[in-house]
């Protein structure tokens, strides 16, 4: 079998061209499903988006990551991005994807994270202990994620004993390592979601290019 062909749990799909609505929701429901655990809802980069975030980190505003709490249905506001115009779009960006993780798991308020960094973060495979995470990637490498039939699951954190994924045999095929798209919305079902447990989808942090400058990532988590 072809290492991309696609496994049974995951659902991908394309934002439509013309505005995203209800089809956006419907699609992202999915991971509600009992057999899903990936669900990839691929939108196209936003250049607004990524010239407020270039200036953010060429002024040293978002220097660091960030992590805090924020309500479903009310603006998000970050340290020393407040009041910025050229920001706004992002900023939008981000309640709207607070807005969405809040109605799929039935909660008022989300953990935000905006990790701004240049190293992998979390460089093996691993599975969250989560619900359901949403993840994001505005500016660099994105998420890398393994299919399970080329994963060895035994091999998962301290079973490594140590070893790079590729020294210790939990990656059986080199080649099935996939990377989510920029700009995409993804959900990950983790090991804590009712029954679930073993079966928490396996990623990973990229590494990040020398040069390229920081890689922007926002996590969402329930609270």
């Amino acid at each position: 079998m072809h290492p991309f062909a696609t496994p049974p749990y995951l659902v991908e799909s394309d934002a439509p061209s013309s505005v995203v609505g209800r089809d956006e929701r419907r699609v992202l429901a999915r991971i509600l499903a009992p057999e899903v655990r990936l669900v990839v809802y691929r939108r196209p980069a936003a250049p607004a988006i990524t010239r407020g975030l270039d200036r953010l980190i060429a002024d040293g505003t978002l220097a660091s990551s960030l992590r805090l709490t924020a309500t479903v249905g009310h603006p998000v506001t970050l340290p020393g991005v407040r009041d910025r115009s050229d920001v706004a779009e992002w900023l939008a960006d981000l309640a709207h994807l607070i807005e969405i993780h809040g109605q799929l798991c039935g909660c008022a308020r989300v953990g935000l994270r905006v990790e701004v960094v240049d190293r992998a973060l979390c460089p093996r495979f691993h599975t969250d202990r989560a619900g359901i995470r949403l993840l994001c990637t505005y500016r660099g490498p994105a998420t890398e994620w393994l299919d399970d039939r080329f994963a060895d699951r035994t091999r998962l954190g301290v079973n490594g004993h140590g070893l790079t994924d590729e020294e210790s045999g939990l990656i059986r095929d080199p080649a099935a390592v996939r990377r989510l798209p920029l700009f995409a919305i993804a959900l990950l079902k983790g090991e804590a979601w009712p029954g679930n447990a073993g079966h928490g989808l396996i990623h990973r942090s990229p590494a990040v290019p020398a040069g390229e400058g920081p890689r922007v990532l926002v996590a969402l988590d329930a609270r």
